[in-house]
């Protein structure tokens, strides 16, 4: 059976250069390897730093991330991907131009026998009210619209504003913020069974046993010198490093 591959919080267009070319380098390396022996890759969000398309324009910038993705639809690799609270709005070039399916919210997928809850994890579980607040606000396809009748220009460099704005936003309790995936998988698997439950958003990378039953997997992020990633293969789950 092919693996499964998934990563999250890579962040593309945040960092210096250099980062940004280790980045790259680290990906064209990953996808190296999910052509030769990958049928899937799930993208949980916040690939990108951020990300606002146009009827007939797209940022700048991507040019060869969008090239590696579509590498990996031409080698037959099944590209899933999923917003996070960078990605304001998806729109259709990934799905029309380059066969991606884009998601939004929880999704739930089944491998090998074994059902697996994945979703970025912003908005997900109790708490964090400002951020939910600024969501609902930034993502409204109203607000959207109107911001869309701005120049591109423009209203892309507003969204990198709120780009920023996004990341520099803290939680009032931070030790909650911290646990606050990991609540709301222990509370959710109470509700439905499942194996894993995976995510991303916080950049907390590891695997946690929940009391009910599954594991809690967090993919970590990019942007802190390491190179993270999880897979699927054979009925286990992996965390990996590249």
């Amino acid at each position: 059976m092919s693996s499964t591959y998934f990563i999250s919080d890579i962040h593309i267009g945040l960092q210096d250069d250099r980062s940004e070319l280790m980045k790259l380098d680290k990906l064209e390396q990953l996808f190296s390897a999910i052509k030769a022996d990958g049928c899937a890759l799930y993208m949980l969000g916040d690939i990108l730093d951020f990300w606002l398309e146009f009827r007939h324009v797209i940022p700048k910038g991507f040019t060869r991330f969008l090239c590696l993705l579509s590498d990996l639809v031409c080698h037959k690799v099944e590209v899933v991907y999923m917003a996070g609270n960078h990605d304001f709005y998806l729109g259709r070039y990934f799905d029309d131009e380059l066969g991606i399916k884009t998601l939004y919210g929880m999704h739930e997928l089944h491998l090998d026998g074994l059902k697996f809850l994945v979703a970025h994890g912003d908005g997900l579980g109790k708490g964090d009210l400002g951020y939910k607040i600024f969501s609902r606000l930034v993502k409204n396809r109203y607000n959207l619209a109107l911001l869309k009748g701005f120049h591109p220009d423009l209203a892309i460099g507003l969204m990198k504003g709120l780009s920023q704005l996004s990341r520099t936003h803290k939680p009032d309790n931070r030790h909650f913020e911290t646990d606050r995936l990991l609540n709301f998988a222990e509370a959710l698997a109470i509700e439905k069974n499942f194996d894993y439950f995976i995510c991303g958003h916080n950049h907390l990378f590891g695997i946690k046993e929940l009391e009910q039953r599954g594991r809690y997997v967090n993919l970590g992020t990019w942007i802190e010198g390491s190179f993270p990633y999880g897979v699927f293969d054979q009925g286990v789950f992996e965390l990996r490093t590249l």
